[in-house]
């Protein structure tokens, strides 16, 4: 049984799994951000050429 707590101290590969789940859930909220910003310009962009044809 102790051989057994001393693997499962040793067993980082949990760790490594919650730090990329981590670095993931960071870069999504980047690219959330970045295209939520992008959308509003663009679509401003897109009335003022509508504007503009009318």
């Amino acid at each position: 049984m102790s051989r057994l707590f001393k693997l499962f101290a040793k067993d980082e590969s949990a760790a490594t799994a919650i730090e990329y789940g981590l670095i993931a859930a960071g870069i999504s909220v980047a690219i959330i951000a970045t295209v939520a910003g992008l959308g509003s310009k663009l679509n401003t962009t897109f009335t003022g050429v509508q504007n503009a044809l009318n």
